[in-house]
């Protein structure tokens, strides 16, 4: 049986209280969705999101936490307290924290066993840089990464694999359809032997996913949703990615 899509806002570093009033819109015209739907806001926003949101169908997650549970990691977030302000998943390894902060996949997968163990859900994003892809080396980057940042005790209810091209990220560029599928296909076959339900994970596409291509995106196989961008800020926008994904 095919996992149950899931569409997926990262907000980044963007919106504020005001910015709340974008999930009333969303609620109102997706009251019962089609997939389940996730919100990423800045950290401080979780709990005003959440109480926000009340009993609607969508749920909160922070994009980082820390690998250990408490301590002097000044400006970090533990695992335990992103669940204890409302979030259900977390996004690590996105190739702006890779890339900003240096974090290699055995952070990634650090942090990924700290998610699971306070009852999270990890969003493990993996993604190849426009030289890698221009080498020949999407493939053999995406197998290492799955490789190195998937810790121990992984599985489909605990664990949702995003696939981000860095080079697709916010610049409106799209790998094709034979592109995304051939990386998704892939994942799914390094799932295979990793996790012990792997046919269960989610695998997302992320990167300039927006209104006008998310149809086309989610008829590729192996692709159970979106982790969108900018597009998720709006209503207007990620409403008819939400509606899409729906139909899909």
């Amino acid at each position: 049986m095919a996992p149950r899509k899931l569409a997926a806002g990262n907000w980044k570093m963007n919106g504020d209280l005001a910015a709340l009033a974008e999930i009333d819109a969303l609620v109102a015209a997706h009251p019962t969705p089609g997939c389940d739907v996730l919100i990423c806001p800045p950290a401080v926003l979780i709990h005003p999101m959440k109480a926000r949101i009340g009993r609607a169908a969508i749920a909160v997650g922070g994009q980082d936490c820390h690998a250990r549970t408490s301590g002097a990691h000044t400006g970090d977030i533990a695992a335990a307290q992103l669940r204890d302000a409302g979030a259900t998943h977390v996004i690590l390894g996105h190739s702006e924290r890779r890339a900003d902060h240096g974090e290699t996949d055995a952070a990634v997968a650090a942090k990924a066993a700290a998610a699971h163990a306070a009852g999270l859900v990890a969003i493990i994003c993996v993604g190849e840089t426009e030289a890698q892809r221009d080498a020949g080396r999407t493939l053999t980057v995406i197998a290492a990464q799955l490789d190195g940042s998937i810790p121990e005790g992984a599985t489909a209810s605990n664990t949702v694999i995003a696939y981000e091209p860095v080079w697709a990220i916010g610049t409106g560029r799209t790998p094709t359809g034979d592109q995304i599928a051939e990386v998704h296909a892939l994942m799914r076959e390094r799932l295979t032997g990793k996790v012990a339900d792997a046919a269960g994970v989610r695998l997302l596409y992320g990167g300039s996913v927006k209104p006008g291509n998310a149809a086309e995106i989610f008829a590729i196989p192996h692709v159970d949703g979106a982790l969108v961008g900018g597009a998720s800020l709006k209503a207007v926008d990620f409403g008819p990615i939400i509606a899409a994904l729906s139909a899909a």
